[in-house]
């Protein structure tokens, strides 16, 4: 069976700072895409989730159904599980437009690794913080 796996990273220098997004999309272990993106002002959790809106519209774009999300960012995940409440405005509008888009899949999940374990994604934010 196919899996697809998306791992994104968002980051921003200063908290908030200069901000931008990376992502990579795997079919099995193949990359069928990726992306890298600077974003202007923001914190760290905005990137972080405009990352994983931006994998998961590539996603779709690819006509995918199922798909395995890989983020560094514990508090995202734990919030996209519902284990924590999302208590600032501003990543309010982003978990909803995020629980939105994956309402459209027919499987999803949201997986916690290791930053060490994102380094493509990483690298790609990097790269676009680097080019400004």
């Amino acid at each position: 069976m196919t899996q697809f796996k998306l791992f994104t990273d968002g980051g921003s220098r200063g908290n908030p700072g200069p901000a931008a997004i990376g992502g990579v999309l795997y079919e099995n272990d193949k990359e069928i895409a990726n992306f890298s993106k600077y974003l202007g002002q923001g914190t760290n959790n905005q990137a972080e989730y405009n990352a994983l809106l931006t994998g998961l519209e590539l996603a779709k774009k690819h006509k995918i159904t199922n798909v395995q999300c890989f983020l560094d960012s514990e508090l995202v995940v734990k919030q996209l599980k519902k284990e924590y409440r999302v208590k600032d405005a501003d990543l309010a509008k982003l978990f909803v437009k995020v629980w939105n888009l994956a309402q459209e899949f027919e499987s999803i999940s949201f997986n916690h690794v290791r930053r060490e374990f994102n380094k493509e994604a990483d690298r790609l934010v990097n790269l676009a913080l680097d080019s400004r």
